[in-house]
């Protein structure tokens, strides 16, 4: 996906307890995605962030 002509291939995701997983947002790089991770991971234990790259841009590769 894309905003305009900017690709946003790395997702930030957030898991709960139960499995459940959430997109939180989408960046240009995995630097900029995974300090967006680290930044909540420190808020607190509820979750667990994780950086994903979307399967539509690996296929574009």
């Amino acid at each position: 996906m894309s905003d305009g002509n900017v690709v946003l291939p790395w997702l930030v995701i957030r898991q709960d307890d139960n499995g459940n997983r959430y997109r939180v947002g989408r960046y240009a790089t995995r630097t900029e995605a995974q300090e967006v991770a680290d930044r909540l991971d420190a808020q607190g234990p509820e979750h667990l962030y994780v950086v994903e790259r979307t399967a539509a841009s690996r296929q574009t590769q």
